[in-house]
């Protein structure tokens, strides 16, 4: 009896270990999205929900491609984040290009007006309810964004406003159950949303949230990330923690059905 206590109390501790280290992991998903314009090419790099997590510096310096816009897709930190892992995750990201931040559920934990002060410090630009026009590009192509619904500060027509028939629009919202919405409403290109962490456990095709995915819903090419960080314990099965680049490949009559 004493053995098989023994034998259950070490398979737990390596499913325990095995969840850490899944959780621990580094992985960089690359994704195609073709853009009407004039021919160009751009990259996004893409990373939500990193919570409490140091980002890898050696991930970063792994990826070749020239970025131009680093996004934050929400709850870059909560009530556990020191304040200096806010400064060093932030100039870590800033080694790929400018940072811009969108607001998600737990990031006011730290104090919104602390966060805000570090992200003027640090150049980080905060789109809420609003869009900025990707200034290094020749093609109009905008991030758009609205604050996290959790702040009841939620305004899509002035996340939209300044978009022009005809301009390429990337959408990022913390929380992706808003999307069916936004699509509904409002011409987007590519959507971006976190949030859901994959289920972060799952055991199987089972988890309390819908594992992340990058598809085509109703002709718009959408991104939900597992995200990078966790929740509560630092533990992932069967939804890795991700980061991505997005590739926008601009070229005349990539998408028919632009409008």
């Amino acid at each position: 009896m004493f053995e098989l206590f023994v034998v259950v109390v070490i398979l737990v501790l390596m499913f325990f270990l095995f969840m850490l280290k899944q959780a621990s992991e580094n992985n960089v998903l690359y994704h195609d999205v073709p853009l009407d314009g004039e021919r160009e090419q751009a990259s996004l790099f893409f990373i939500s929900d990193v919570h409490l997590r140091k980002i890898n510096e050696g991930m970063i310096e792994n990826i070749n491609a020239k970025v131009d816009a680093v996004i934050i897709g929400g709850d870059f930190c909560d009530k556990r984040t020191p304040i200096e892992r806010i400064y060093d995750n932030v100039q870590v990201l800033q080694k790929l290009g400018p940072v811009y931040f969108v607001w998600g559920n737990n990031d006011r934990e730290v104090g919104e007006a602390r966060l805000r002060e570090i992200f003027k410090e640090t150049n980080v630009t905060i789109i809420e309810n609003d869009a900025v026009l990707l200034p290094t590009l020749s093609n109009r192509c905008w991030l758009s964004a609205i604050d996290d619904t959790s702040s009841r500060n939620v305004h899509y027509e002035r996340a939209f406003e300044s978009c022009r028939k005809g301009d390429n629009v990337v959408f990022i919202s913390h929380n992706p159950e808003v999307f069916p919405t936004v699509r509904s409403k409002y011409h987007t290109d590519l959507m971006m949303g976190g949030h859901l962490h994959g289920g972060q456990i799952r055991f199987g095709p089972y988890g309390i949230h819908p594992h992340g995915s990058f598809s085509m819903r109703e002709a718009v090419a959408t991104l939900i990330s597992n995200g990078y960080g966790t929740t509560m314990l630092p533990l992932r099965l069967g939804a890795k923690p991700q980061c991505h680049v997005v590739n926008l490949h601009f070229k005349r009559n990539a998408k028919s059905n632009k409008k």
